[in-house]
């Protein structure tokens, strides 16, 4: 009876799990992809270029290795599929490779924004972009090299461990977690804490008086209107929200699997279904943080879903029974077969002899 209950305990554990994990990759696809629509469409945004490259980055995570974790993930019930040497061996270097290929796409956009707000008019400051990308994916490169240097994957009749964190890297695994997550986090860091306190100086800073403004009396109500409010808010508040949620969000997707990958393999092997799809909760939240978070973007897609909203037939068809459309109609089509010959209105004559009386008199 008690093994009866934590079977089915373990498969209904299972069983909400792949339901999360599928609708993970349902929003994953569905957001970058509309993501990517937008800014393609939308000119004018500084960091487009950094901003198409992660959503390319997060649909081919979506469309590799998040669908394997669905198909032959250990633990917890997700997936059965019993994978060969081979793709294994396929299967770690993608994980090794994708995923600082994402995380250093986000410390990449981090400090183009860093560089357009703190140093928006020094053109020594700005690198290109092509470059960027291209170290981006040669240290992706490199650090997905080092999972073919781990121990090769179980033989067949034992389940075969193709995840970085069950013995897929081997001795390497410090080195690749620090180079994976501990670099760009401290990258992201550095930049969005610059960016607050641009922002935070720029809130202190007391507003110039304008040109021809008026001195202030010295009345009772001028002093008054000068005091400080019951509640004062801290400065740069609204600036804070961004670099918090930025930073906030990497650390709750990326800090788990990153310490999982510091933890000895067995640990690590217990806790790694949970782990992974964690981090892979990062590709799903990506377009909500870096598109909704951009007033252009905000207002392209806002165009859009009023284009797509005014598309809709709804005012047509409901105009089309109007009588006095359907008399429009007729008039306009006497022979149509809406209405027989017989039933088609007569003219009368005396209409004729009014509209002509003008002309003969």
């Amino acid at each position: 009876m008690a093994n009866t209950t934590g079977l089915n305990t373990t498969e209904v554990i299972g069983s909400v799990g792949l339901v999360l994990a599928a609708f993970l990759e349902a929003v994953t696809l569905l957001g970058n992809g509309a993501l990517l629509s937008v800014v393609l469409r939308t000119p004018g945004l500084c960091d487009a270029f950094y901003l198409t490259h992660l959503c390319v980055v997060d649909l081919l995570a979506a469309a590799s290795i998040m669908p394997l974790g669905l198909l032959a993930a250990p633990p917890l019930g997700l997936g059965s599929v019993h994978l060969g040497q081979a793709p294994c061996r396929a299967v770690r270097f993608l994980s090794a490779a994708l995923l600082p290929a994402c995380t250093l796409s986000v410390a990449a956009l981090g400090l183009a924004r860093y560089r357009l707000i703190v140093h928006p008019l020094r053109p020594g400051a700005q690198t290109s972009p092509a470059l960027v990308l291209a170290v981006v994916w040669a240290s992706a490169g490199l650090l997905g090299a080092l999972s073919l240097l781990g121990p090769p994957p179980a033989p067949p009749p034992a389940p075969a461990r193709c995840s970085v964190l069950a013995g897929g890297l081997g001795p390497f695994r410090p080195l690749w977690a620090l180079l994976a997550f501990a670099l760009p986090a401290l990258l992201l860091l550095g930049a969005y804490g610059s960016i607050f306190l641009v922002a935070r100086r720029a809130a202190l800073r007391p507003p110039r008086p304008s040109r021809g403004s008026r001195l202030r009396s010295d009345s009772l109500d001028s002093r008054l209107s000068i005091l400080p409010p019951l509640r004062p808010r801290l400065p740069g508040g609204k600036a804070a929200l961004a670099p918090a949620l930025t930073v906030g969000q990497f650390a709750a997707c990326w800090l788990p699997y990153g310490c999982a990958c510091l933890a000895p393999p067995t640990q690590a092997a217990s806790a790694e279904a949970a782990v992974t799809w964690v981090a892979y909760s990062a590709f799903a939240a990506h377009p909500f943080l870096y598109g909704l978070l951009q007033r252009p973007v905000r207002r392209a897609m806002g165009r859009l879903a009023h284009r797509v909203l005014s598309r809709t037939p709804r005012t047509c068809a409901l105009q089309a029974w109007h009588p006095r459309t359907l008399q429009q109609l007729n008039q306009a089509h006497p022979e149509s077969p809406a209405l027989g010959p017989s039933e088609v209105p007569e003219q009368v004559p005396e209409a004729e002899g009014s509209l002509n009386m003008p002309q003969a008199t």
